[in-house]
């Protein structure tokens, strides 16, 4: 009785052995496929972030043209609107030129300031500055005929700035005395651009001077 209960243990030990043995075969076989997922996974995020970096393209050194800038200065507004033109039909950037001391609204009172200002060869300051003047190529310089020259406020833009291998457009606006002596008056100044044929446009036709602008600007040679 003893022998057939000893060998009814042993077979039970053994059916146990046998399940504890497929259990663990079980485990070890789900955990190594849920690792080789995982690594495959891995795997794959790599190739794509490694195919999205070969797929990004170096910067292309953009070659700009060059550039250019309206400078002007205006009184009655004449003047402004033809900077305003040459800005509009050049794609210029463009700075008024501002006294820090403003100047009368009253006509009689500014011609005999501005005949006063060319007797004691005055310079009248500007309010602010231009920022990063030698990065044009091209400046186009505005202002309305006083007594036969430019104001004395463009005396002190030329003074402050250094226009050395530039090219220099002047235009200005009059009831008829034209560009006067200014353009050579500029290259004196300037002796170092080079400064090209001047625009002048008659105080009647200033409110719509697209017209006059383009036909100067073909002609030096700046167009769009």
């Amino acid at each position: 009785m003893k022998k057939v209960f000893l060998s009814f243990m042993i077979i039970a030990m053994l059916f146990s052995l046998a399940a504890c043995s497929n259990s663990t075969s079980n485990e070890e076989s789900s955990s190594s496929a849920q690792q080789s997922s995982e690594l495959s996974s891995i795997s794959t995020n790599d190739q794509i972030n490694s195919s999205e970096a070969s797929s990004e393209q170096p910067e292309e050194t953009v070659q700009s043209g060059s550039k250019s800038l309206v400078v002007y200065f205006s009184w009655s507004g004449n003047t402004e609107n033809v900077a305003k033109s040459i800005q509009s039909q050049t794609d210029s950037d463009i700075f008024e030129i501002v006294p820090v001391t403003p100047y009368s609204d009253d006509y009689d009172t500014v011609v005999d300031l501005a005949q006063e200002e060319q007797k004691n060869n005055t310079r009248p300051a500007i309010s602010g500055n231009i920022e990063n003047i030698e990065q044009y190529d091209v400046i186009y310089v505005g202002f309305p005929n006083w007594w036969g020259d430019m104001p004395m406020i463009l005396y002190t833009f030329f003074d402050t700035y250094d226009l050395s291998g530039k090219t220099v457009a002047l235009f200005c606006t009059s009831g008829g005395s034209g560009l006067s002596n200014t353009v050579n008056e500029v290259k004196s100044l300037e002796p170092n651009a080079t400064v090209t044929e001047g625009l002048h446009i008659g105080s009647g036709l200033a409110s719509n001077p697209d017209n006059a602008v383009s036909e100067w600007l073909n002609g030096i040679g700046f167009v769009k």
